[in-house]
Formats: C-alpha cells, sequence, structure tokens
C-alpha cells in the first residue's frame, strides 16, 4: 500500500527578547522550522532584534511571519486589552511596517501574520478585534496569510473578506474537550514533555486528532504547528519534533507559497 504524502508547517515564536534580556535560543529553532513568527516590538523584541532573527531567517530559508501584538512589553502580550478598533488597526499596521524594513534588509520580505498571546486569544471570539486585524492586512497587503486559531472568530473574519486563513494548533499546548486551549491559569496548560509533545505532533499531522486535557479524543484541524519560542524546552521539543515527524515519513514544508 502506498503511503499518503503528508506535509506540514512548524512555527516557533521567536525574537522575543528586548535589549540586554534575552529570550529563548533562536538560532536553533530558526534552523529546525519552517516559519517563524517574530516579535515586532510590542509584546517583545526590538530593533536590533528583529533586524538580526530576520537576517537568520533568510539565512535557513525560514519564512518570515508578523507577531503582532497589544502594547504589552510589561505583560509579554498576555494581558487582554480592550482596543477601540481603528487604533487596535493602526497598532498592527504600524508593527507590519517595522518588521518589513528588517525583512527587506535581510533580503527577506513579511511573508504572513500571526497574532501572538492575549490578542490572538481574544480575537478567538471577538468579531471587533478580529476585524481590526484583517483592517490591517488589507491596506498593508490584502495577500498575506493569516495564522488562527480553528473556528475563531479571526479566521471567520478572514475568510468573509477573501484573506488566507491557515488553521493553526499547539502541540506544546493542552486542550480542552471543547477543542479549545486550556487557559495559562490552570495547571498542566503547557507541556514540558518533548516525548510527549512529539506524539501529539505526529497524531496532529497524521489524524488531526490529539488527546484532551480530560483524555478525550479531540478532531484539530490545521495546516501548521506552533511551538513557544519562550519554554525552556523549545529546542529539546522542537527538535523531537522534528525527528518524530521526518520518521514518519512527514515533510516539513511552509505553508507560504512563492
Amino acid at each position: 500500500m502506498t503511503r499518503l504524502e503528508v506535509n506540514i508547517d512548524l512555527n516557533a515564536d521567536v525574537g522575543e527578547g528586548y535589549g540586554r534580556w534575552q529570550l529563548g535560543d533562536d538560532d536553533s529553532l530558526l534552523g529546525i522550522v519552517t516559519s517563524a513568527n517574530v516579535a515586532c516590538g510590542f509584546h517583545a523584541g526590538d530593533p536590533n532584534i528583529m533586524r538580526r532573527v530576520c537576517s537568520v531567517a533568510v539565512e535557513n530559508g525560514v519564512r518570515i511571519g508578523a507577531q503582532v501584538s497589544y502594547p504589552d512589553l510589561v505583560g509579554f502580550g498576555r494581558r487582554a486589552m480592550k482596543i477601540a478598533r481603528d487604533d487596535l488597526a493602526n497598532d498592527v499596521l504600524y508593527q507590519l511596517g517595522a518588521l518589513q524594513a528588517f525583512a527587506n534588509a535581510a533580503g527577506g520580505r513579511v511573508d504572513y501574520v500571526k497574532p501572538h498571546g492575549a490578542l490572538n486569544n481574544v480575537c478567538d471570539t471577538d468579531a471587533e478585534q478580529a476585524s481590526a486585524i484583517i483592517d490591517a492586512i488589507e491596506i498593508f497587503n490584502p495577500a498575506l496569510p493569516l495564522l488562527a486559531l480553528p473556528g475563531s472568530q479571526l479566521g471567520q473574519q478572514g475568510v468573509a473578506r477573501s484573506i488566507s486563513v491557515i488553521a493553526e494548533t499547539y502541540p506544546d499546548r493542552a486542550y480542552l474537550s471543547t477543542g479549545r486551549l486550556v487557559p495559562r491559569s490552570e495547571s498542566g496548560a503547557v507541556l514540558h514533555d518533548s516525548d510527549q509533545i512529539a506524539a501529539s505532533v505526529v497524531s496532529l499531522a497524521m489524524h488531526h486528532r490529539v488527546a484532551s486535557i480530560d483524555g478525550d479524543a479531540v478532531t484539530v484541524e490545521a495546516r501548521s504547528l506552533c511551538l513557544h519560542g519562550d519554554n525552556v524546552e523549545a529546542v529539546t521539543s522542537a527538535r523531537a519534533v522534528q525527528h518524530a515527524l521526518l520518521s514518519e515519513g512527514i515533510s516539513l514544508v511552509s505553508f507560504v507559497k512563492d
């Protein structure tokens, strides 16, 4: 029997340091992943970090994504904020423009958009905030793909307005039986065992299924898998994930097309 060809995008959050404060091993991650969610200065990242990460990404043939956020350096973008639609659209547009400058300097480009932290979580259910992100993409470049949680308001708003939406899931996060992520405020929300994460990745890539925190099997359709670069085990997990996928004959291929 011929094995069905399967490929998946593997992305990670990078560039999340600030000034002298460094977070994560960006160089190692950029040697493994196919897409890089680069912090654009609102929750983390600064001009020096953004330029360097873009350069390393281009050197490794990794696609550059704008990891846009609420203006929340102190809270690392994980605090929900009520921001007017026009203001939020301008915040996102500002971040896209900043990253595009550094991507250009590295000989690359911004290839997609990925909301970070609380902004991503809020846009799971908040149509107004989700619309603000779509507004910014339409102004900046309506051809840019958008990473979004499956079934989210963000994804629905994108599809309704002819934005290419790529469903994303998180193998290093625990899921509820509803298919939603376990809130970070709850115990067990973040997974740290690389073998467990690798097994979850293979299940997601091949069967679109993952075990919930309650033990139920949950269907999660996704074309991109995200690993959080701020986890201490991020590189170890990424290597385990890469090995597990390749061992199953699953290719790591970015969803971005030239």
